[in-house]
């Protein structure tokens, strides 16, 4: 594609109508940041992670827009994590429901948890950087021949 490339995530946008529980859920279950914004003509936050805004959410609850069940098309969202046993933990402490896997051929540990508009987030772990137990493998993940 002669030097053409799209290039990595940057971001993902929520539209809310419960702005103060979902940044509450991004600080307090998944460690990011509340951080700078521009002076957009409608509220919402900035969440960051390691320096970077990689979740946008603008608060819809001033408007007639109907607050959408889950991520719809989009299945899910992905971060590169670091400290499966310290998320496992901080998830439990906090009451949340989620699942922990190992991707098949054990390289990869997961952490599946939602934010409080059902939007799935993915957490994945190198397991050669991770100390403790690796996760069960999920059989409805392993390939079959």
């Amino acid at each position: 594609m002669g030097g053409v490339s799209v290039g990595v995530l940057d971001h993902f946008n929520i539209r809310t109508r419960n702005l103060a529980e979902t940044v509450r859920f991004y600080e307090d279950v998944l460690g990011l940041e509340k951080g700078t914004r521009p002076n957009f003509a409608f509220p919402g936050a900035w969440m960051y992670s390691e320096g970077k805004p990689v979740v946008h959410l603008v608060d819809i609850s001033p408007t007639s827009e109907p607050q959408k069940p889950d991520s719809g098309v989009v299945h899910h969202v992905a971060f590169a994590s670091r400290g499966f046993d310290g998320m496992k933990q901080r998830l439990t402490s906090r009451g949340m429901k989620f699942d922990s896997r190992q991707v098949p051929g054990g390289e990869l540990w997961q952490i599946f948890v939602h934010d409080p508009n059902g939007v799935m987030i993915e957490l994945n772990y190198e397991a050669a950087q991770e100390q403790g137990a690796a996760p069960a493998e999920m059989a409805d993940d392993i390939g079959r021949q």
